[in-house]
């Protein structure tokens, strides 16, 4: 029995061993066919280069046999110019000097003239074409003189000497680094700006971008080429994206390009801005005070001396007012400076919301309220109290229509208040109500980090929840 335990133990180990060897083999074997096609590759790659090497050397040299000719051609047609030249103007002294030549001979004849009268006839005639011949050769001064023939034309190719001394492979360029502390953004641009080590090399930049959520698988985003908007052929190193979404975070690639190649800088994030608002002095209620830029509010307090809480009992105390803007896509953050008011709404509502009747009371709108000491969100009617400091002077509020939430934030503090799950379903407008004092909104402002760190880690109140906390008091 043991005998044939030890046997077939030893097989065992024998075929176990055997089996790893042959997976062994077959790794070794695909390894080596790698290999073998790696060098076939980078034999056909240098022919290529060689042969591309040849080509490029051959067309360099027929630039030059061409440029030699054409130089040569000029030279000539210089020589030819002044020479011609050279030649009119012997022509012209040769016969100046025959001419006279002539005249000294018959002047020295006249000279030895003994018999007067004879003298007189002839010496004047003489003596006035000497004059004249004298003053004409004054005036031969040659148009191409010793200098001009020699020292007008030069050759210097030294510049092109070092150029060609240069040659060598042409590589890609170097990754480009996008400068995020340069890049700049509204509510629907993005302005990027990068720098390069070899930009002389570069010769152009390729901008690449595509939109970035906390989801998004960058791997998969970056494998995608249907994921991505892409801008070719940019020359200057910053660029200034048109037609994003508001408050949205963006991914951007920039490839520096040559024909060598490309390479990639690291991908980096950048958010637009919200959509910029105001208050809507049309839809504001008459019992409210609008700021001269419509980004205040106040509430008149004269109603206010005859009683000693604000009018929230009454169905018709809705001193409110909302944006004038709809929005229907992307991520949106203002902030609300509240001072020293203690009575108030802020939130959102659909178009088709009631006009006289406080927000939140309705099915169309989502408020976060403070009603004195008391802190809650309210919608459809139903009211939750909500944990917030007596001091929260900055309200923050951030609507992600794209991702149906609606999140109010303690924006001095960093602090999440409360979100709503909300499946939109229309437009929806920023709303505002006070009953007391007065309000500021501050809107176009990015995504704050808090919040964007915040969202998915939040609590979510959803609709069909009921908000009623037992024992708590309600504004009503």
């Amino acid at each position: 029995f043991t005998l044939h335990k030890c046997i077939y133990l030893l097989q065992q180990t024998l075929e176990n061993n055997l089996t790893n060897l042959i997976k062994r083999n077959e790794e070794l074997e695909n390894q080596m066919a790698k290999l073998i096609q790696i060098c076939q590759q980078v034999e056909m790659n240098t022919a290529m280069h060689e042969a591309k090497l040849m080509d490029e050397c051959d067309e360099l040299v027929e630039i030059i046999r061409q440029r030699k000719q054409v130089i040569t051609v000029k030279i000539k047609e210089s020589k030819v110019m002044k020479l011609r030249k050279l030649a009119q103007q012997i022509a012209n002294c040769r016969q100046c000097l025959e001419r006279s030549s002539a005249l000294i001979t018959q002047a020295e004849q006249s000279l030895k003239e003994n018999d007067h009268a004879r003298f007189l006839q002839t010496a004047r005639n003489i003596a006035e074409k000497v004059a004249m011949a004298t003053a004409s050769s004054q005036i031969l001064i040659p148009d191409v003189n010793l200098n001009d023939a020699f020292d007008t034309f030069a050759l210097d190719f030294s510049r092109e000497k070092k150029i060609l001394e240069g040659l060598d492979y042409l590589t890609a360029p170097s990754p480009p680094s996008i400068r995020e502390e340069l890049c700049t953004a509204s509510h629907d641009t993005i302005t990027a700006h990068w720098s390069s080590e070899d930009e002389f090399s570069v010769s152009s930049y390729e901008l690449q971008y595509a939109i970035y959520t906390n989801q998004t698988n960058f791997i998969n985003l970056y494998s995608s080429e249907d994921s991505w908007m892409i801008v070719p052929n940019i020359k200057q190193n910053h660029y200034t994206i048109h037609g994003l979404q508001s408050g949205t975070r963006y991914v951007l690639i920039v490839k520096a390009i040559n024909q060598a190649g490309s390479r990639s800088s690291e991908p980096v994030r950048l958010k637009t801005n919200s959509q910029p608002f105001k208050l809507d002095p049309k839809m504001a209620h008459k019992k409210l005070r609008l700021s001269n830029d419509f980004l205040a509010m106040e509430k008149e307090e004269s109603s206010l001396k005859k009683s000693h809480t604000p009018e929230r009992f009454s169905s018709t105390s809705s001193y409110g007012v909302a944006g004038n803007v709809f929005i229907d896509s992307g991520c949106h953050y203002w902030e609300v400076l509240l001072g020293a008011c203690t009575w108030y709404a802020v939130g959102i509502a659909y178009k088709s919301a009631p006009k006289n009747e406080w927000s939140g009371k309705n099915s169309s709108s989502w408020v976060f309220s403070r009603c004195n000491n008391n802190f809650m969100v309210r919608h459809n009617g139903k009211d939750m109290l909500v944990e917030a400091s007596l001091q929260l002077r900055r309200l923050g509020v951030l609507l992600n229509y794209d991702n149906n939430a609606l999140s109010f934030y303690d924006a001095m503090n960093s602090q999440h208040l409360h979100t709503f799950e909300i499946s939109y379903l229309l437009p929806v407008v920023p709303t505002f109500m006070i009953w007391n004092k007065s309000l500021m909104i501050l809107s176009g402002l990015p995504v704050p980090d808090f919040a964007d760190s915040s969202e998915g880690e939040v609590c979510i109140s959803r609709e069909h929840e009921s908000p009623y906390t037992p024992g708590r008091k309600s504004c009503h």
